[in-house]
């Protein structure tokens, strides 16, 4: 497993990242439309670290996963920015992992 990064040391652009930190809030999960045309669901969660907090996207199957209070760690995971806000997914080939 690759040596995990703070969650401060993050920018956008950043791919094959390994985070580990705890879920600290998770909204209501919604429906959107792909540029595919297809439906997916997704949530915005809040993983926090000793060095910080960053917005998680979590996709389909993911969403029902996690919990508020949940340790987790990602590898592989992609660093985006949104609406001016730092964001992680964990895309096609990041892995999701309880600790």
């Amino acid at each position: 497993m690759a040596e995990a990064v703070k969650i401060s040391e993050l920018r956008p652009g950043i791919g094959n990242v390994t985070i580990s930190g705890e879920v600290t809030a998770k909204e209501e999960p919604r429906e959107v439309v792909t540029k595919y045309g297809k439906k997916v669901r997704v949530a915005n969660a809040v993983l926090k670290d000793d060095s910080g907090e960053i917005t998680l996207s979590l996709w389909e199957d993911d969403v029902d996963k996690l919990n508020v209070g949940d340790k987790i760690s990602i590898e592989n995971g992609w660093v985006s920015e949104f609406k001016g806000n730092l964001q992680v997914s964990i895309g096609k080939y990041g892995k999701l992992t309880m600790l």
